[in-house]
């Protein structure tokens, strides 16, 4: 539901597995294959824009989006578990910080579109790092990559979210299947979670029309310090 409405649903659904005795890169796996299925619909709802662009530019994005999944999939794979837990509530903060950003960040980017075409050079090579980002921790996703395109040059919002859908879909996809090949998926919690976000996808996006955003996204604020706060406690 927080995802259909406001975003970070990453925030419950990646703590929520660590409480209930899943190992951290266990949790952050599953966690990925449980909010997945909702990139494709977000995906199939911007498919006029998506064919606006030239086939080619898709193409080239969608692979580096791709690779930089499976990279950081793979990165998180090698991480060691002491490691990754003692990274985890910076991760969280980081992911918490970003999402209360978001709209300001969103505002700026805006603003300095019209001057963007000095920074249209760094659109692939800022998408090989958000994709990293997004393989190896999905939190804060979403607005790295509209803060990508938008500063990059992309000055409708439409065409921001349709191709921010698409590359989180795609890196999202690859980095869960390098997580099922490497054995790394609690599954029966995933699917439990699969089918649990897939309902609060539906039932959110209706909800959406009739709860204050504004609301939405300072419980989630809330909930994303008050689950650093945790983790740091549990150094």
């Amino acid at each position: 539901m927080l995802n259909a409405i406001a975003g970070g649903g990453s925030f419950l659904t990646f703590p929520a597995l660590v409480f209930t005795g899943v190992p951290p890169i266990v949790a952050n796996a599953t966690s990925a294959l449980a909010v997945s299925p909702g990139y494709l619909g977000s995906t199939l709802g911007f498919t006029t824009e998506l064919r606006e662009q030239p086939a080619q530019r898709l193409f080239r994005e969608s692979l580096i989006a791709a690779g930089g999944g499976v990279a950081g999939a793979l990165l998180l794979l090698v991480t060691p578990a002491k490691l990754f837990s003692g990274i985890v509530p910076w991760l969280l903060l980081f992911a918490t910080v970003l999402f209360a950003a978001g709209p300001v960040i969103a505002r700026r980017a805006q603003a300095s579109a019209a001057g963007a075409s000095g920074l249209a050079r760094w659109r692939l090579p800022g998408l090989i790092a958000v994709s990293v980002y997004g393989g190896y921790f999905n939190g804060g996703l979403g607005i790295l990559l509209m803060a990508l395109y938008t500063v990059t040059g992309e000055t409708r919002l439409n065409t921001v979210n349709a191709l921010k859908n698409l590359n989180s879909l795609v890196l999202s996809w690859l980095s869960v299947a390098a997580f099922v090949v490497a054995g790394a998926i609690a599954w029966p919690q995933g699917v439990l979670m699969m089918v649990a976000a897939t309902a609060g996808g539906y039932f959110g996006a209706r909800w959406s029309k009739r709860l204050p955003v504004g609301w939405v996204r300072r419980g989630v604020i809330v909930t994303g310090l008050v689950m650093s706060a945790v983790f740091f406690s549990r150094l």
